[in-house]
This record gives structure tokens, C-alpha cells and sequence, in this order.
């Protein structure tokens, strides 16, 4: 009999273990998208695909700690870091319609300024966007939000 409980038992642990890798997915919370940021022109390659592809891979490894983002309009409001990256997740997927430049407006040894323009249809967004270097890595410090 208790080679019975123990065979059942065994068989249970086997079934919730293989039922909770699954609903984890493939690679599961263990591993997260490592993202090549060594260098400032990688890092604002991956916020243009970051904010206008719907790339969600390496999100909260691209924005850096006190990361905050300003939008200059009618009712200019702030963004902190853990606000944007949960809405850059929602966007997973979703392409923007618009087409996309980019200008280099000043750049250093451990820090960038660039500019990104979206055009849209009916109207233009301008995003100032500071990069710097934080140890091997390049993340995304600030962004400035215009609207024509």
C-alpha cells in the first residue's frame, strides 16, 4: 500500500512540475532577453525598435534607474521609468505607423543626445533622447516629448 501512495505520489510531483514549466513558457522567468547595449548607437537603435516596432526584449535592461520621460503639450506631464516600461510591455507587437529619423546631436565617450522624429500622418513627434554609459552598457537617461 505504500508503495502505491508513494508511486501516486511521485506520478503528482511529476504532473504539477511539468504543468508549471509549461504555463512559464519557453525559457521561462529564469532567463531574460540580454540585449546588446555596448555601444550608444546599439542602445538608440533598440529605443527606436523599443518605442515604434513594439520590441519588447531587453525593455527594463535599456532604461536606466532614474530614467524619466517629460511630454510637451497642451497638459505637459512626467513619466517615471517603471510607467513607461509597463507601457512599452503593453505594446508588445504593435508597429507604429509612421516613418522614423534619427540625428546624433551630440555625443562623448560616456554620453549621447539624439534626436528622433516620427512622422506621422496628421501630425510629427519629436523625442530628444539622452543616452550615457553605465559600466559596460548604454541606457536610455531621459527623454523629451514634442508634438507638431
Amino acid at each position: 500500500m505504500k508503495t502505491l501512495v508513494k508511486a501516486f505520489a511521485v506520478a503528482a510531483l511529476i504532473a504539477v512540475s511539468t504543468f508549471a514549466m509549461a504555463a512559464e513558457g519557453p525559457g521561462g522567468k529564469a532567463t531574460k532577453a540580454n540585449v546588446n547595449l555596448s555601444t550608444a548607437d546599439f542602445a538608440l537603435e533598440h529605443y527606436v525598435a523599443v518605442t515604434t516596432e513594439g520590441e519588447s526584449a531587453g525593455v527594463e535592461q535599456l532604461f536606466a534607474a532614474d530614467f524619466n520621460q517629460k511630454i510637451q503639450a497642451t497638459n505637459a506631464r512626467s513619466n517615471s521609468r517603471s510607467a513607461v516600461v509597463k507601457l512599452l510591455k503593453k505594446q508588445k507587437g504593435e508597429k507604429l505607423n509612421c516613418t522614423v529619423g534619427t540625428d546624433i546631436l551630440e555625443e562623448s565617450a560616456d554620453y549621447m543626445v539624439a534626436k528622433v522624429t516620427l512622422k506621422f500622418e496628421n501630425f510629427i513627434k519629436t523625442d530628444l533622447v539622452s543616452l550615457e554609459r553605465v559600466g559596460n552598457d548604454w541606457k536610455v537617461s531621459k527623454s523629451i516629448n514634442s508634438y507638431k
